[in-house]
């Protein structure tokens, strides 16, 4: 998100008539993990009034690793962050954390209490899970991350993101040394993105990737960036290691030699 475009959409919005309600800035996009400039977007949102929320549900946990701090600068001041930590913290599927500074907003857009759901708790002031969503009810999803932290402890995970993060950082380094592949996308996470350099057809991607994917070792993904279909690695398995990565590599450059037979 470009702030100074943000600003001129308010600014359009107000002269027609419309009152911008809220922003949301993005850290780790699901395409090409690209990052908001989250503190100049706050800035914006607090002087216009508007709700910022911060769809933090992949790279927010990278925040943790020492250097990767500067990702959420200026999210204290944002009214909402989510985190999925199913994504890249090792919880099974499904599991989002949500933080917000305005709650009592949210519990009065959710909050309808019958007859038969009220109770002396309830008139005492107790916070009640029912109030913060539409569904009533909710499983505990909570417990599933308890266990993950207990297990691996803050440096644990820390040493874990690391690794993957320098993983990708060393795939990264065969796509720019390739004479076959190019790299699309700044490496910034444990994604990276890539085409062949002859900029060849969607199909002759799509064939690549079936190819690779076909072997049952290694399962990669796409996306499209300007357009253009996009090969993906992503590394966030709690067992991947350069053994792994360096198979998806040889088996890639496999696949694009034997297309071209």
């Amino acid at each position: 998100m470009r702030p100074d475009a943000l600003a001129q959409a308010i600014a359009d919005d107000r002269r027609a008539g419309y009152l911008p309600m809220a922003a949301i800035a993005t850290i780790g996009t699901t395409s090409s993990t690209s990052v908001d400039p989250l503190a100049e977007i706050v800035d914006i949102c607090r002087r216009e009034r508007a709700w910022l929320h911060v769809d933090a549900a992949y790279a927010g946990v990278a925040a943790m690793v020492p250097g990767y701090e500067w990702i959420l600068r200026g999210v204290a001041d944002a009214d909402s962050l989510v985190v999925n930590p199913h994504k890249w913290l090792f919880t099974p599927f499904d599991l989002s954390v949500l933080y917000c500074r305005r709650m009592d907003v949210v519990r009065r857009a959710f909050s309808l209490t019958p007859e038969y759901l009220e109770t002396k708790e309830g008139q005492a002031g107790v916070k009640n899970l029912m109030d913060t969503g539409i569904q009533l009810g909710r499983r505990f999803r909570a417990l599933k991350l308890w266990m993950v932290l207990r297990h691996f402890g803050a440096e644990g995970l820390r040493e874990r993101l690391t690794e993957h993060m320098r993983l990708a950082r060393e795939f990264a380094s065969w796509v720019d040394a390739s004479d076959r592949f190019v790299r699309v996308a700044p490496v910034p996470f444990s994604v990276v993105c890539f085409r062949l350099r002859d900029d060849s057809s969607d199909d002759r991607h799509a064939r690549i990737l079936d190819r690779v994917n076909a072997s049952g070792e290694v399962f990669l993904s796409h996306t499209k960036l300007d357009g253009r279909y996009v090969l993906r690695v992503a590394i966030g398995n709690l067992h991947t290691t350069a053994h792994h990565t360096g198979r998806a590599w040889t088996l890639l450059n496999q696949a694009a030699s034997d297309i071209d037979r």
